[in-house]
């Protein structure tokens, strides 16, 4: 049996090899012998999937378990975007949320999120638990009951969550503010679930859309349905050629967001969290500060700075993160892999809320991206950066990983004032400029992430960066 794990958002594998029915099934019951456990069984469960290969049949082998187990499955009638099941569990007071997804990985991945009552993933606690509790478990402990039969018992049931999500998205979004804009946005749906969502959102508040692979392919057109620049030609081309005022992109569950200008320019999670977190201050008069993780962007402390507003860094993974939202601490809470969230909304990254805040900014403003990030630049200085990611043996890895644990004197001719090791290495240098080497919790790679205040600092600390790596 493979050994079942969760990392920074759930539990994932490569379909036919790991991720299996079978070990499918033995997540599902560690999960309602933990709902049991905790008393949370009897207010059921919401259960969703995307639009990857065979999604909707292990959506029904989970909703066949809770039913084996006398748990109530409120099953989504089509593919669902993760925040929208995050929605459902909050709005619908249900123990949890099961939802069949790999999110923003490879088409040949699937893979299995656990949300707890709260409506965000699962914090490191509970996916301990159902862990241990799966280790513990053989194939025989599994119950199950046939589809047909939980149905007529009342114990899987449709739902539809699509109407109440977008009520509570007007409460959040200034409708009035878009529909006097009158803009015009392409929205790259990458095949996955974010259709009639994030366009049709955007329709009813006025703007013309164009969509983007609104159709399901379980290759996602052979490429990682991730909403970052080298996976978006498509929609660049789009936005230039019909002289749209922005592109809009989500992944394949749609909590992750991409972003392009007028010129089919994309520009990274990092900048558009900063414009975002500037843009929520100074429009919605909120109490709070920023929540971040350790490889995020410091644009969000100089901006909370200028406004005396507390930073609150973490972990990455957004689990990490949900908590300041829960807490009411925050105005928002953001990190550097497309994730996005904000006051009175979830501790769930969501790419559609995300991409609807950016089309209210440019619509208050009337001004395009590069112009907006010129004006925060104007007030709080310059920052750029970059990740890279590095396929690495399991030998060169460890000896990375050794190395970065003594300090050194200086990084790129520049003296280290601090080694952060929340989570990986982090070198903060003498500038305010820093880089975080640190191994993924969902793929096989080290992570080098480097900012600075100018383009030419950048590329001194990619060099240093690089030759690190190779010298390991």
């Amino acid at each position: 049996m493979t050994e079942i794990k969760f990392g920074t958002s759930g539990w994932r594998g490569i379909l036919a090899e790991d991720f299996t029915f079978a070990n499918a099934r033995l997540v599902c019951q560690g999960i309602s012998d933990y709902l049991k456990q905790q008393g949370l069984a009897q207010r059921g469960v919401v259960i969703g999937y995307d639009t990857r290969f065979m999604s909707e049949a292990f959506a029904a082998a989970a909703a066949q378990v809770m039913a084996g187990n006398g748990i109530t499955s409120h099953f989504t009638t089509r593919d669902c975007p993760t925040p929208v099941v995050s929605w459902a569990v909050r709005d619908g007071k249900h123990g949890g949320a099961i939802n069949i997804t790999a999110s923003h990985n490879p088409p040949e991945y699937n893979g299995i999120k656990f949300s707890p009552a709260t409506g965000g993933p699962a914090p490191a606690p509970v996916t301990n638990a159902i862990e241990s509790l799966i280790g513990k478990m053989t194939a025989a402990a599994v119950r199950t009951m046939p589809l047909a039969q939980a149905r007529e018992q009342g114990l899987v049931v449709d739902l539809e969550p699509r109407e109440s999500y977008f009520q509570h998205l007007r409460e959040l979004v200034d409708l009035e503010v878009l529909k006097k804009a009158g803009l015009k946005v392409v929205v790259d749906v990458l095949y996955g679930t974010g259709h009639d969502y994030l366009d049709a959102f955007l329709k009813e508040a006025g703007a013309q859309v164009e969509v983007l692979h609104g159709y399901r392919d379980p290759y996602f057109g052979g490429h990682r349905p991730e909403p970052s620049e080298e996976f978006l030609p498509e929609l660049s081309a789009r936005v230039q050629a019909s002289g749209a005022h922005l592109g809009l992109a989500v992944d394949a569950d749609a909590d992750r967001f991409g972003v392009m200008d007028a010129a089919g320019v994309y520009h990274d999670a990092n900048t558009v969290l900063g414009l975002l977190f500037d843009y929520l201050i100074e429009t919605r008069g909120w109490d709070g500060g920023v929540a971040r993780n350790v490889a995020t962007t410091h644009l969000l402390d100089r901006i909370a700075a200028r406004y005396n507003r507390p930073v609150y860094v973490t972990k990455v993974g957004f689990k990490y993160l949900g908590e300041y939202i829960n807490n009411d601490q925050v105005v928002m809470i953001g990190e550097e892999s497309e994730g996005f969230s904000m006051k009175h909304h979830l501790p769930e990254k969501d790419g559609i809320l995300a991409g609807l805040m950016v089309a209210e900014m440019v619509a208050r403003k009337r001004k395009g991206l590069p112009e907006l990030i010129q004006d925060l630049f104007a007030k709080v200085g310059p920052v750029y950066n970059r990740r890279l990611n590095f396929a690495l043996t399991p030998e060169v890895k460890a000896r990375l990983l050794v190395r970065l644990q003594t300090t050194p004197a200086r990084f790129a001719d520049l003296a280290v004032k601090e080694h952060i090791t929340l989570d990986g290495h982090k070198y903060v240098l003498e500038d305010g400029s820093w880089v975080c080497f640190r191994p993924s919790g969902t793929e096989p790679v080290v992570r080098f992430y480097f900012e600075a205040s100018s383009l030419t600092a950048l590329e001194r600390l990619k060099g240093a960066g690089e030759a690190l790596i190779q010298e390991a």
